[in-house]
C-alpha cells in the first residue's frame, strides 16, 4: 500500500507565518499555483482515490490535483490541521513573544508533557484522531494507493506513524521533516 500526503497550496496567513490551525482560510494566488503544480507532478500516477481534510484551503487543492485524476474525494475531519485556540491568527513572532510569559506554549508538541495553552488541541489528543485515521484507511484500502490532501501539522504524526517513532519520546517536531505547501511525500506499508 502506498500514500500519498500533500500539503496545501499556500494561504496569506502562511506568507504571514500566521498560526492558522482550524480557522478556515482560502488559497491564494501562489497557492493556487503550488496546487497546480502538485496536480503537474502527480498527473500520471495511478491512485485509487483522495482524502481531503474538509477545510477549503486543502479541499481547494485537492479540487484543483483532481482535475487530471478524476476520482472520489472523501472528506475526513480528522485531516483538519491541529487546533490552535486562541493562538489562531498570531504570528510565529507574537508566539515567541507570548512564550516568554507563558513558556508551556514552547511545549505544544511535546507528547508526555501535554500542553493544551490558550485552547491548543493536546498533542495526544491531535495524534490519537490522526493514528486512528491512519489505522482506518490501512484496514479499510489495503493494497491501494490513497491521495491524502492535508496540513503541515498533520504530516508530523503520520510521519511518526509511518517511521515507527514513540509518540512517548517526541518532545518537540524539530529536526523531523516538514511538508512545504504543494508538495507530495510518499509512505509505504504493508
Amino acid at each position: 500500500m502506498e500514500i500519498f500526503v500533500t500539503r496545501h497550496g499556500q494561504t496569506d496567513w502562511n506568507a504571514e507565518e500566521r498560526i492558522q490551525g482550524q480557522i478556515d482560510i482560502e488559497l491564494n494566488e501562489e497557492g493556487i499555483k503550488q496546487a497546480e503544480q502538485a496536480r503537474d507532478l502527480v498527473q500520471n500516477e495511478m491512485y485509487d482515490l483522495i482524502i481531503s481534510s474538509p477545510l477549503k484551503r486543502a479541499r481547494k487543492t485537492a479540487d484543483i490535483i483532481n482535475q487530471v485524476l478524476n476520482l472520489e474525494i472523501i472528506e475526513d475531519a480528522r485531516l483538519m490541521e491541529r487546533g490552535f485556540g486562541n493562538s489562531e491568527g498570531l504570528t510565529k513572532a507574537e508566539i515567541r513573544e507570548l512564550a516568554k510569559e507563558h513558556p508551556e506554549i514552547i511545549d505544544v508538541w511535546n507528547y508526555k508533557r501535554n500542553v493544551s495553552y490558550n485552547g491548543i488541541e493536546s498533542f495526544q489528543s491531535f495524534a490519537k484522531r490522526v493514528y486512528e485515521f491512519l489505522d482506518e484507511i490501512i484496514s479499510k484500502y489495503k493494497g491501494k494507493r490513497i491521495l491524502i490532501v492535508s496540513h503541515g501539522g498533520v504530516f508530523a504524526p503520520m510521519y511518526l506513524y509511518f517511521n515507527n517513532i514513540p509518540l512517548e519520546t517526541v518532545e518537540n517536531i524539530k529536526g523531523f521533516p516538514k511538508l512545504k505547501n504543494g508538495e507530495v511525500y510518499k509512505f509505504s506499508c504493508k
